[in-house]
């Protein structure tokens, strides 16, 4: 929460704006997740689906058109080429502001410096969040917006990568030298920086291409991985990128479960397999 404050993501609501009662304010209930694999950073998870009196914040909102584009087209686009890069927005929808008129409709109570001996104060996102209705509609645009209003300062293939080879805030591309990988590493991160957007967690399958990133901007794996070692392995929209073979794969920890039809329905399901890479070589 401090971050957010410190950042501008979120900010007090003034106390002359306390008693609004033009029928445009909402309070979202908000609790923390640990995910399984990052046991060191907790993610704040507004509920924009919670009810009050049968009306929740989802419901209000519209949902606005789908500019997600294709994870089947963006990954067959991944395997193209020699050398394959990856890269993630960071925060994405952080990066892209409410107007002041609808940031009310964002408001949630929480404990100055998280002091719960304290009483709550009235605080409001001036940002998107994830898990709102209209948020990947709103943010997708802001990015294709930014690389149609800059792109002509760049060549196109930098505005056909941020278009056409973006799955929400991960950029998945491939070239066929490393050069055309570094240099188009260099604008994407210039030209999405126009519009506020970070580019970080680069990671690629070609060393020479991973020694031209900073080491700030490189993805963690990459960051304590030796030049001795193997390449790591990374999460591709979901699927295991083995880096140093450059091929896709998975990794399934099976439990000791008796084969009942359930458990092996249950194994079964917990594969992700978007391309089906499983179903054609079974």
């Amino acid at each position: 929460m401090e971050k957010l404050l410190e950042r501008g993501y979120m900010e007090h609501v003034p106390k002359e704006q306390f008693n609004r009662n033009d029928g445009r304010v909402w309070y979202i209930p908000h609790h923390g997740v640990y995910h399984s694999q990052k046991p060191d950073k907790i993610r704040i998870v507004f509920d924009c689906s919670a009810t009050y009196m049968g009306v929740s914040l989802n419901k209000q909102l519209l949902q606005g058109p789908d500019l997600t584009n294709n994870l089947l087209g963006v990954l067959i686009r991944f395997r193209e080429e020699k050398v394959a890069i990856l890269g993630d927005i960071e925060a994405m929808f952080h990066q892209v502001k409410v107007p002041p008129l609808d940031r009310d409709c964002l408001r949630f109570f929480w404990w100055p410096n998280g002091n719960f001996e304290n009483e709550p104060e009235h605080y409001r996102m001036t940002v998107h969040l994830f898990g709102a209705t209209s948020s990947p509609s709103c943010c997708n645009y802001a990015l294709k917006r930014t690389a149609e209003d800059f792109g002509e300062h760049y060549d196109k293939v930098v505005a056909h990568t941020i278009t056409k080879s973006m799955y929400v805030d991960d950029c998945l591309s491939s070239l066929s030298t490393d050069v055309e990988a570094i240099t188009l590493i260099k604008n994407v991160t210039s030209l999405c920086e126009k519009g506020g957007f970070h580019m970080t967690k680069w990671i690629s399958n070609s060393p020479l291409v991973i020694k031209s990133i900073p080491e700030e901007e490189r993805s963690k794996e990459v960051k304590q991985w030796s030049l001795e070692d193997d390449l790591p392995v990374e999460r591709a929209l979901g699927v295991q990128w083995f880096i140093e073979t450059d091929t896709l794969g998975f990794r399934i920890k099976c439990k000791e479960k008796i084969a009942t039809r359930r458990s092996i329905l249950s194994i079964t399901s917990s594969v992700y397999d978007p391309l089906g890479i499983i179903s054609r070589t079974c």
